[in-house]
């Protein structure tokens, strides 16, 4: 298929309107049989849940031109397993992970000439989400729910490559310990976005938060796992329940330990350990990999050895090895690579 005539090289992160993108509703019990629109306007009761409680949950996921012209999408299981665990948090009810995966190969077929060309450094991002849709006034779950998928083209999160970024450790918390931070829910993101812009304003480009219940342990950002890379080269992800169970995280720390023959840890990580460590990054679909290069608290900075040039040489590595096989230049574990068309 001919693709669409863009400068793709030059795409930035940003929305675009595509040509299609799945609908399934839910009511009286049961999901419809669901089907390709060519709307992107959500019609959408002034009562609905929503809008009055914010009933939503998402994932996001990116498909990939290879060299042989063949279209794929890396573990989009993972996003539709995930989407299932947020919605039992949230009361709302599972899309099956088949109607999952079936409505991700529609819209990629779909929309086949959006998916950005090899080599081009872009790709197509896929959006599952999930909102109640029927009126409610009381607090309580709705009885009606909309699933949908849109895509979007994207540029590379970082343009001219990944430098390392300055992050400040937030006043804020993000989660609490029986809180909803290990799902993806909109909630979540809506909290932290006063964060955000207060760290952008004070010339930072992340938040690092710790724990809500003691302030010593390491979490998030806004919307990332850590990751960090000890000066013995073991590489170690910060473990919590309110921690959202990234697809890239744990699809690294299995790559670091079974393809590149590292020792990886996952555990509890206290912000006094952060001087120890060689490397610091950030992980998650729209990046894959951002290097951390410092971070600042009141009253100390640290800065991590690998400096502020360039990504630390073990999460290089481990970059190199997450987006080869993504882009079909290295072969991953069986079963990582769907191919759609």
């Amino acid at each position: 298929m001919e693709k669409k005539n863009l400068d793709w090289s030059n795409l930035g992160f940003n929305y675009q309107v595509t040509d299609q993108r799945y609908v399934s509703n839910w009511k009286d019990g049961s999901w419809d049989e669901g089907r390709l629109i060519s709307d992107p306007i959500i019609p959408v009761s002034e009562c609905a849940g929503i809008m009055q409680y914010c009933q939503e949950i998402f994932e996001g996921l990116k498909a990939y031109t290879w060299e042989d012209g063949s279209i794929v999408t890396f573990r989009p299981d993972m996003n539709a397993e995930r989407m299932i665990d947020s919605a039992e948090r949230m009361e709302m009810p599972a899309f099956p992970k088949e109607r999952f995966l079936e409505a991700v190969d529609a819209v990629v077929k779909a929309n086949a000439a959006w998916v950005p060309p090899y080599g081009s450094g872009a790709s197509l991002y896929l959006r599952p989400y999930m909102f109640a849709s029927g009126p409610v006034i009381g607090v309580k779950p709705s009885d009606e729910y909309q699933f949908r998928l849109f895509c979007t083209p994207v540029g590379p999160y970082f343009k001219g490559g990944a430098k390392p970024i300055t992050i400040c450790v937030s006043d804020y918390d993000r989660a609490a310990p029986n809180g909803t931070g290990h799902i993806k829910a909109g909630l979540n993101y809506a909290m932290s976005l006063h964060a955000h812009v207060t760290a952008h304003a004070a010339g930072y480009d992340e938040n690092m938060y710790l724990d809500a219940a003691t302030r010593t342990y390491v979490e998030e950002t806004g919307g990332a796992n850590f990751l960090f890379v000890t000066k013995d080269g073991t590489l170690v992800s910060p473990k919590s329940p309110s921690i959202l169970p990234s697809i890239t995280r744990r699809s690294i720390m299995y790559l670091a330990e079974h393809m590149l023959n590292m020792k990886v840890e996952h555990r509890p990580v206290k912000f006094a350990e952060l001087k120890e460590f060689a490397e610091a990054g950030l992980c998650g679909t729209a990046a894959v990999i951002s290097p951390v290069g410092r971070v600042v608290a009141k009253d100390e900075i640290i800065s991590f050895p690998s400096g502020m040039e360039q990504m630390g040489a073990v999460l290089q590595k481990i970059y190199d090895t997450i987006t080869g096989i993504q882009s079909g230049r290295i072969e991953g574990p069986e079963g990582w690579i769907r191919k759609i068309c």
